[in-house]
């Protein structure tokens, strides 16, 4: 079971026609929504399930520019600078604090690591250092053991999950946006080849402009138009304790955990290191498009075989596929939580004795390059595809809804979306990655 979500006022008629419909009620497509809204548009947000029910409430709460491909930097900017006014322009709280971040290393193959990132991100590193000894040990209060060194973000940060995407749910709605839960789209309808409508399991919707924002789903809808979109499903596990007293400020990603401190005194850990990826038959179909990240990432990637796949196999012969998983809700790594939990113990006997308040883990969108598709599609005028945001999406999301409003709308996109586009995945163009997920 997911963690508590702040619940988000919807509406519950759907409209016969708007000038967009949004697939998908997670923080892309909510800030998309927003800022379509604010533009003046009609808009309509369908979700199969509950608003911010999925990846969007189960992340860690990070919102970082630190260790990003550089090609997603100028994205993070414009997203760290609307983090700024996320009060401002929701009416609430969500959390949003510049607390910093850590990246620990224990060896000077993490420095190299961080040093070349480091030279890579250019100017957009801004204040990101590699600190050691007394600095070091000052952000880590209560630590039993010293790391070598670590890249630190002053002006990183964290928000709540939970609050976060509701509150631009909300601050949508009151700027027009129809949101709609429970309602699933089966198919995007084309006419002469341009977007015309959407078939929801309530009927149709017309509409000139879809964004496909449905997370882990868009693939599978995509499929729908006769477009490949290379993308796979990343297990994360993750725990949120008590309160604890004199823990640190801040989060850190350590070789065997990582920690961000909550509103509520209580801290998220999950593993710094290792994610699952269940193999399914995507995972055959698009194997390929994957081996550059696999490569890159083979010591952080744990493969498992079971039932996912034959759920997978079974869900791709139904009907009403979407409709059947009204939450996606996997099962939480239970081991590997325990193993991290004890690490983050064994380092910081602050957290001895404090209770697990409860444990769930989310399926992250992952693409071959690591970073995502935010896009208009070519052979579909109309369309434009927000996902694959390879576990940066909570951080890059407002960002992101900007960039896509601009795509809808044709205005001058806030960055260059040249690197987002959709038809990377489909001219040949070799998978890229420099991070992993």
């Amino acid at each position: 079971m997911g963690p508590p979500v702040d619940p988000v006022g919807v509406a519950d008629m759907l409209p016969k026609s708007a000038d967009v419909v949004v697939v998908g009620g997670g923080i892309i497509g909510l800030s998309a929504a927003l800022f379509l809204a604010r533009a003046g548009l009609s808009v309509v947000v369908c979700e199969k399930g509950r608003f911010a029910g999925e990846q969007s409430s189960r992340n860690w709460g990070w919102v970082r520019r630190m260790g990003r491909d550089p090609r997603e930097l100028p994205l993070v900017v414009e997203a760290m600078r609307l983090w700024d006014e996320m009060e401002a322009l929701t009416g609430r709280d969500v959390g949003f604090r510049r607390t910093g971040i850590l990246y620990l290393c224990e060896s000077e193959a993490d420095i190299a690591r961080h040093e070349d990132w480091l030279a890579r991100a250019g100017d957009y590193a801004l204040d990101s250092r590699i600190i050691a000894g007394e600095t070091l040990a000052n952000l880590l209060p209560g630590a039993t053991r010293s790391f070598r060194a670590a890249l630190h973000t002053a002006s990183d940060g964290r928000a709540e999950p939970q609050k976060a995407a509701p509150a631009i749910a909300a601050a949508a709605a009151a700027a027009g946006a129809i949101l709609v839960p429970n309602c699933a789209v089966a198919a995007v309808e084309t006419s002469g080849g341009r977007i015309t409508a959407v078939q929801t399991e309530r009927g149709p919707i017309a509409a000139a402009n879809v964004v496909v924002a449905g997370g882990v789903w868009s693939s599978q809808l995509c499929r729908t138009l006769g477009l490949r979109l290379p993308q796979l499903g990343v297990r994360s596990s993750v725990l949120r304790t008590g309160p604890v007293k004199g823990g640190p400020e801040g989060a850190a990603w350590g070789p065997h955990f990582a920690y961000r401190k909550r509103l509520d005194g209580g801290y998220t850990i999950a593993n710094g290191s290792v994610s699952l990826h269940d193999i399914v038959p995507d995972s055959f179909r698009y194997l390929f498009d994957f081996l550059p990240v696999l490569k890159l990432e083979w010591r952080g990637i744990a493969l498992r075989f079971g039932a996912p796949f034959f759920e997978a196999l079974k869900a791709a012969k139904g009907t009403a596929v979407f409709e059947k998983t009204r939450i996606l809700d996997p099962e939480p790594w239970g081991a590997q939580l325990k193993r991290s939990y004890a690490a983050l113990q064994a380092t910081f006997p602050a957290f001895r004795g404090v209770p697990i308040v409860q444990e769930w883990a989310g399926m992250i969108d992952a693409t071959p390059d690591a970073i995502p598709v935010i896009s208009t599609v070519a052979s579909h005028p109309g369309l434009v595809i927000a996902t694959g945001f390879s576990g940066h999406g909570f951080g890059i999301g407002p960002g992101a809804g900007r960039l896509v409003a601009d795509l809808v709308t044709g205005g001058r996109p806030v960055v260059d979306p040249a690197p987002f586009r959709y038809e990377r995945f489909i001219d040949g163009t070799r998978p890229q990655p420099t991070t992993g997920v």
